[in-house]
């Protein structure tokens, strides 16, 4: 009885390792978030196997029926749209509900948008926190203010169309000078790295929109980038 945590690429289909293109073939069952961006890298990689939804909207409704399969000996992998299930993306709970049924769950690794992102953003990397996405609405403030907090290199996700928000937002929380690096549409055609102060990197996207996959690295603070109370409350 195993389940498999089986990273896809982020961007180019050849980043695919050879040992999970093994476990994706030999699994009799492929979970995943999008049948259709799915069998695009299954066929790429000659893999013919029965895909079945599972994403955020129906996680919780199937999850009684397919640790039943696993438990009576059915292989399941599971991949997402891109990166490594469980990081941004569902897995979480398919993982806790096999750890309780004595169910091993076994990991590849692969394919996560923060590590090339932080690494080649030039900013510290020896410590580093990853928060994923702000929340929209609830908590979002409260996470900005922890943030102002971090001594740590900060890594966060983003999507395009909330990219010029956010960055002004941990500008007047972190410090308009605070250096930081945006990266998009990495290991794509048109990936591109910008590195710059956060008040910089906003005025730059408000003139320039982006698209496609964004990763945010932020770098530790410095004497300069400290922004007092009295400052976020006037904002």
């Amino acid at each position: 009885m195993r389940l498999y945590l089986v990273p896809s690429p982020i961007g180019n289909l050849g980043d695919m390792t050879y040992r999970a293109v093994e476990v994706l073939r030999a699994a009799d069952v492929i979970l995943c978030e999008d049948t259709r961006s799915s069998q695009v890298l299954l066929n790429h990689h000659n893999i013919r196997k029965p895909l079945t939804p599972y994403h955020q909207h129906n996680e919780h409704k199937i999850l009684p029926h397919l640790i039943a399969q696993i438990l009576e000996g059915k292989k399941f992998a599971l991949i997402t749209d891109a990166g490594t299930p469980g990081i941004s993306d569902p897995g979480f709970l398919l993982v806790r509900e096999c750890v309780r049924n004595n169910i091993r769950v076994e990991c590849l690794p692969g394919a996560t948008a923060f590590v090339p992102a932080l690494v080649q953003s030039g900013l510290p990397a020896s410590s580093f926190c990853f928060e994923g996405f702000l929340p929209l609405k609830k908590g979002r403030q409260t996470m900005l203010k922890k943030l102002a907090a971090e001594e740590r290199t900060v890594i966060l996700y983003e999507s395009p169309h909330r990219l010029v928000r956010t960055l002004n937002e941990l500008a007047a929380y972190l410090g308009p000078n605070r250096q930081a690096a945006v990266c998009r549409e990495l290991t794509k055609i048109y990936e591109e790295t910008n590195k710059n102060t956060l008040a910089a990197l906003a005025a730059h996207y408000e003139k320039h929109p982006p698209k496609g996959e964004i990763v945010i690295v932020i770098g530790p603070p410095s004497e300069n980038d400290v922004v007092s109370d009295s400052e976020n409350e006037e904002k």
